[in-house]
């Protein structure tokens, strides 16, 4: 006999589990699959985001981070430690049981909010009377019925063509997270987000890091200035970074992997090392969903379709987060199963993607929002814009750490923010500032009005929305 139930959400990850919490506030009898399983075989729902990206990934980054200040930052306040080492099985433990703190409180939030929740594989059977048949393929297969289904599977890691991760020697995200030592050598293909922050953990741990990047330019999607001020950190950190790097043979031996490639000079190199991540793009996770069993559509990518609301083709399927268009960052994800929630229940759930924040955890860290001073330029709006460096800012002196800036771009007419981009300390947590304001179609000038704490990092972002006018106070 199948269990039905008004909404089933497919896939626990950030987007999936969000909407069926969303969906059991709005009264609707909810019920969540996810097949990701714990080191003891049991549940561990959060998605690709707490298990093997977001969460684990952040822990390796503050315990690396704080390996790194007692080694060469410590002596400057007048600390003296001795010889540090680091024990990489105790971090990675610790990096472990965070993420079971996060799996545990997302079945709390299941059991609180009276969501069932089903461990297995979560797949279409067919359209029944009222909605459609789910089948669950776990330890205990399950049959079930939805009248609305949200399907939020995630993405998988996008290999090299013809290497395939073995998580020994070539290393997914996933691998990369649980690496037992620090290797000697390490290879990164790839500059964005994970390669950045993997490739800055075991950097700082030690290892020697070059990062092949196929693009002739750094972070091609952030600001210019704010990447090219990014790029003098890292490089002064001893991370290396090739672009216009084309790769050729990867070998996997007996002492780790040999990498061939073409630098941007067009001269053949081979690069040897201890491991090897791939961190090229993510792609959407439908294998295993049975798409074709209802004709839910796929575009050649194997996303599933969907419009600004996102429906699919096939009435009362909702699909969101990475397995949908727009960028894949969770709190998109979010953002969207919140919205689609909504939505079922006959409300107006919105999604602006125009304030989504984007981060790069890596020290310095990069944060931003809106539209870079390169896309203002190529679509001929007129802008003004407004730095501040934190090298001029008294809580950032304090703290040690001064690199970087706040940059603000703001319409030349109206002086409202079309853009805020950061690197530097905390630029995760100061770029809500910049969100907020956005949101409510802020000017420069509203943002240079409002009191600022001193001292205080957050000061900067008021100085640059003053040298949007010219009249920084402090620099």
């Amino acid at each position: 006999m199948s269990q039905s139930f008004d909404v089933i959400a497919i896939g626990a990850g950030p987007g999936g589990y969000i909407a069926a919490i969303r969906a059991a506030q709005l009264g609707f009898k909810v019920a969540c699959i996810d097949e990701w399983k714990s080191p003891s075989g049991g549940p561990a729902p959060g998605g690709t985001c707490t298990n093997v990206g977001c969460i684990p990934s952040k822990a390796l980054l503050q315990s690396s981070e704080h390996f790194d200040h007692a080694n060469h930052h410590f002596a400057d306040h007048g600390i003296s430690t001795g010889k540090v080492t680091m024990d990489v099985a105790k971090m990675v433990g610790r990096k472990d049981a965070v993420v079971k703190q996060n799996n545990d409180g997302i079945l709390y939030l299941f059991k609180k909010n009276k969501i069932t929740f089903f461990h297995g594989r979560g797949s279409f059977v067919k359209a029944v009377e009222g909605g459609y048949e789910i089948q669950v393929n776990g330890d205990k297969p399950e049959a079930l019925v939805g009248k609305q289904i949200i399907v939020a599977t995630g993405s998988t890691a996008r290999a090299l063509p013809g290497v395939p991760f073995d998580e020994e020697n070539v290393l997914s995200n996933d691998g990369a997270l649980r690496l037992a030592t620090v290797p000697k050598t390490l290879v990164l293909i790839g500059s964005g987000v994970i390669g950045l922050e993997m490739g800055s953990v075991w950097r700082r741990l030690g290892s020697d890091v070059t990062i092949l990047e196929g693009l002739h330019t750094f972070l091609g999607a952030v600001d210019e200035q704010i990447a090219k001020e990014a790029k003098k950190a890292f490089d002064k950190q001893g991370l290396k970074i090739e672009l216009g790097v084309k790769v050729g043979d990867v070998k996997r031996g007996k002492k780790g992997v040999s990498v061939a490639y073409t630098n941007a000079k067009g001269e053949a190199l081979t690069l040897g090392a201890d491991k090897l991540i791939v961190s090229i793009g993510r792609v959407p996770n439908t294998i295993g969903l049975n798409a074709e069993a209802v004709g839910l559509q796929l575009d050649e990518r194997g996303a599933i379709v969907v419009d600004a609301e996102c429906k699919t083709n096939l009435p009362g399927v909702w699909a969101v987060g990475d397995v949908v268009r727009g960028p894949m960052l969770a709190h998109k994800a979010e953002e969207e199963g919140v919205a689609v929630a909504e939505r079922i229940a006959g409300q107006h759930g919105h999604v602006n993607f125009n304030t989504i924040p984007w981060v790069i955890y890596t020290s310095p860290e990069i944060a931003w929002v809106g539209r870079t001073e390169q896309q203002l330029k190529a679509d001929g709006v007129a802008y003004k814009a407004g730095t501040f460096p934190f090298l001029a800012n008294g809580r950032a002196r304090a703290l040690g750490d001064t690199t970087g800036m706040v940059k603000f771009l703001a319409d030349a007419t109206t002086d409202e923010i079309l853009g805020v981009h950061i690197v530097g300390p905390m630029a995760s947590e100061l770029i809500a500032e910049a969100v907020v304001a956005m949101e409510f179609k802020a000017s420069a000038e509203d943002i240079a009005r409002i009191c600022h704490a001193h001292p205080s990092l957050s000061e900067a972002t008021k100085e640059a929305a003053l040298a949007v006018d010219k009249r920084t106070l402090n620099f």
